[in-house]
C-alpha cells in the first residue's frame, strides 16, 4: 500500500489540464474503515496540502460527528476522491474532477483495503461513478433514499457552504439522514 500511495502522490498524468499543477491529495491505509469518496480537493486543500481543512470539511466532520483527530486518522477515514488534484476554478465553482484518476487508480487501491466497512459517496460525481445504474436519479432522490445503498454505500450531498440553499430546502436531511449516518459511524469508530 505504501508503494501505491507513493505512486499516486507522484502522479502527473493530468498535469497539463490543471490550473495549479498536479498535487495529488489522498490519505489512507490498508486498515481504513470508512472511505470518503468525493469529487476532488479544492483550492484550499491544494494550498495547504491537506483535504477537508476548509469550511466544507468542518461541515462534513459535524455531519459525521467526529473530532479532527478521528477524522484525520487514516485507519478511520480514507480520503479518496475521484480526482486526486485540484481541477481548477470553473464558472460556478470548481471544475469537475479530472476523468483520468478514478479509472487509473481506484480499482487497484480498492483491492488493497482490508477493513472497509462503509463507503461514503459525497456529491453527485462520486455517486454517478460508483452507482452507475442510478445516474438518472438526482442527488436529492439518492440522498433521501440513502437506505437503498446500504450497507456498502452512504450517499451525501457535498458539504460545501454553497449548498446552504439545498439544506434549507431539504430540512429532512439534517433531521433524518444525519442522525442515521452518525449512528453508523459511531458503530464503526466507537
Amino acid at each position: 500500500m505504501k508503494k501505491l500511495i507513493s505512486e499516486i502522490k507522484n502522479c502527473t498524468i493530468c498535469e497539463p489540464h490543471l490550473d495549479l499543477g498536479a498535487k495529488p491529495i489522498v490519505s489512507f491505509t490498508e486498515n481504513s474503515k470508512i472511505l470518503l469518496i468525493s469529487q476532488a480537493p479544492g483550492r484550499i486543500a491544494h494550498e495547504k496540502n491537506i483535504a477537508w481543512e476548509d469550511p466544507s470539511g468542518k461541515i462534513l466532520r459535524n455531519w459525521l460527528n467526529v473530532t479532527m483527530d478521528e477524522f484525520y486518522n487514516p485507519d478511520n477515514f480514507a480520503i479518496f476522491p475521484l480526482g486526486f488534484c485540484y481541477p481548477g476554478k470553473g464558472k460556478t465553482g470548481d471544475k469537475p474532477p479530472r476523468k483520468e484518476c478514478a479509472p487509473l487508480w481506484h480499482s487497484s487501491v480498492m483491492k488493497k483495503f482490508e477493513n472497509v466497512q462503509l463507503k461514503i459517496l459525497i456529491g453527485g460525481y462520486s455517486q454517478n461513478y460508483y452507482l452507475p445504474n442510478h445516474k438518472k436519479e438526482n442527488l436529492t432522490t439518492k440522498v433521501k433514499n440513502y437506505q437503498n445503498y446500504l450497507p456498502e454505500f452512504f450517499v451525501l450531498p457535498h458539504p460545501s457552504p454553497r449548498n446552504r440553499f439545498w439544506m434549507q430546502k431539504n430540512p429532512w436531511f439534517e433531521k433524518d439522514v444525519i442522525p442515521e449516518l452518525q449512528k453508523i459511524i459511531k458503530h464503526i469508530i466507537p
